[in-house]
């Protein structure tokens, strides 16, 4: 039986939806715009778009042009496509287990491809030696995603009770993988030189500090992933909305669905990790900002939701770099002091709909 979508939106409502993308894709162009500008050097955005694209170069001179091209504009594309990615693997993860406090953090999916990163940079010359020489630059993308792939697995598989998915149980594996991978860490800390413990610091905080043009190579297989996978998905995720049994009856393949669910989040959630270490709450807050502008509808909730974790991401960046100059804040300290109490929000909002 071949899935049916259902009756197309009206003119109006897609008018609609294509004037909140509009806007949406306009104000994270402009963030883009005003973070490359910023920094011990200032760049007014005229100059910023001439260096781009070309435009009257004699605005720019040389040294400009040097900090546009090969420190800020690696830096912020690199917050781009991660904030882009853990907002569509947050909405990926919430849809499969139809409960809005899903998140690649908070079920542990993150933490997996932290352990899984860690490992390869603590053991990647001793024990690990040989797969490193195989995968080569790939070693870490491709660790970081194997541990992403098996906690989202795993957690799938515990949450499950005569076919449901239990949000409690969910949340209670979050905790336990989360902790079962904190230890891990801890484990391969300790055994870690002084020169891989640098490098440590950097994955359990979360920074784009260290974005270079070779460094987005990390992220970019995962994006066009995403980006060809998930147009195919918009439809039959609507479907899941209602339920595993009336998607069947639709004639969504549920299976594969929730197979190519817990691949794509896996794959997003890695490949974050890799490049910039752990960033929470991305994946929660784009989500939920994206259905209070445009509703459930996932042809709209997960473009838009890409587009608000793009510039979430870039500005909490901006703020980072800039806040206590000369220093540096790790930018996954400003999204968890952001996020946690969203989520607390959360939780209360459910407690009371429950009572």
């Amino acid at each position: 039986m071949r899935f049916d979508p259902g009756p197309a939106p009206r003119p109006a409502l897609r008018r609609a939806r294509g004037v909140l993308l509009a806007v949406a894709l306009l104000v994270c162009l402009a963030t883009a715009v005003f973070a490359i500008g910023v920094g011990a050097v200032r760049i007014p955005p005229a100059q910023v778009l001439a260096g781009l694209f070309g435009w009257e170069d004699a605005l720019l001179s040389d040294a400009m042009r040097t900090v546009v091209w090969t420190v800020r504009l690696p830096r912020v594309l690199q917050g781009l496509l991660a904030g882009a990615v853990l907002a569509t693997a947050g909405v990926l993860l919430q849809a499969l287990f139809r409960n809005p406090l899903a998140d690649p953090a908070l079920i542990g999916v993150s933490a997996g491809a932290a352990l899984g990163a860690v490992t390869v940079i603590v053991l990647g010359a001793t024990w690990l030696a040989g797969l490193a020489r195989l995968l080569d630059v790939w070693t870490l993308p491709a660790a970081a995603f194997a541990g992403a792939l098996t906690t989202a697995s795993v957690v799938f598989a515990l949450a499950r009770r005569d076919g449901l998915l239990d949000p409690g149980t969910m949340l209670l594996c979050g905790i336990a993988i989360n902790a079962l991978t904190g230890a891990g860490i801890g484990l391969l800390t300790y055994l870690a030189t002084d020169e891989q413990l640098r490098n440590l610091t950097f994955w359990s905080l979360g920074s784009l500090g260290a974005a270079t043009w070779g460094s987005l190579t990390g992220i970019t297989p995962a994006v066009l992933l995403i980006v060809v996978a998930v147009p195919w998905l918009m439809r039959p995720l609507n479907a899941l909305l209602l339920g595993e049994s009336e998607a069947l009856h639709l004639g969504v393949p549920v299976e594969r669905l929730k197979r190519w669910v817990v691949v794509l989040a896996a794959a997003g959630a890695g490949a974050v990790v890799a490049v910039c270490g752990v960033i929470g709450f991305i994946g929660l807050i784009a989500p939920h900002a994206a259905r209070l502008l445009a509703g459930p509808d996932h042809r709209v909730v997960l473009p838009l939701s890409a587009l608000i974790g793009a510039t979430l991401l870039t500005a909490g960046d901006l703020v980072a770099r800039t806040a206590v100059r000369p220093a540096e804040l790790p930018i996954g300290i400003l999204t968890a002091l952001l996020g946690a109490p969203f989520f607390l929000w959360l939780l209360r909002g459910r407690a009371r709909e429950a009572a």
